[in-house]
């Protein structure tokens, strides 16, 4: 009888945790409109056309991204504030990519170091964001561009 008392106080502990995991009113997600399409955060890992980690160790990197001070040095810039957005900036068509984060680093897929120092970097991004991470704004970054292997110099 206890063990019927244990399953049944677990079964709706389980079916809880399943449903906090799928989007029944999908979040905006972060996108960037590109020359060929859209790239896009990806709701689920087996969603994603690239995975991009990130590491802390700046020899293990393959992509470089340096957090900018100024908008107008960076490469890519987040800032929210706009009144009225383009519904259709970011609208998933055939050609989206979808870019996912992964907790672990693969070789085959980009592996960024995030750095707030002015040193060598591939990119440099400018977020002022209540929505996108910087995190997010990187993997956008590396997931726009095609040629994903180490680029800057990190003597």
């Amino acid at each position: 009888m206890l063990r019927y008392k244990v399953l049944v106080s677990v079964v709706p502990l389980i079916a809880a945790a399943i449903l906090a995991r799928i989007e029944f009113f999908p979040a905006d997600r972060p996108c960037i409109a590109v020359a060929t399409g859209t790239v896009q955060l990806a709701t689920a890992p087996w969603h994603a056309d690239l995975h991009v980690s990130f590491t802390d160790d700046p020899k293990l990197a393959t992509v470089r991204v340096a957090v900018s001070d100024n908008a107008a040095t960076a490469d890519f810039a987040v800032i929210d504030g706009a009144e009225a957005a383009d519904d259709n900036a970011c609208a998933a068509t055939a050609s989206t990519q979808f870019v996912a984060i992964s907790s672990r680093p693969s070789a085959a897929s980009p592996i960024i170091f995030l750095s707030h120092d002015d040193g060598p970097a591939d990119y440099r991004i400018f977020v002022l964001s209540k929505r996108v991470t910087e995190r997010d704004a990187a993997a956008l970054i590396v997931g726009a561009h095609g040629d994903h292997r180490h680029l800057a110099s990190l003597d």
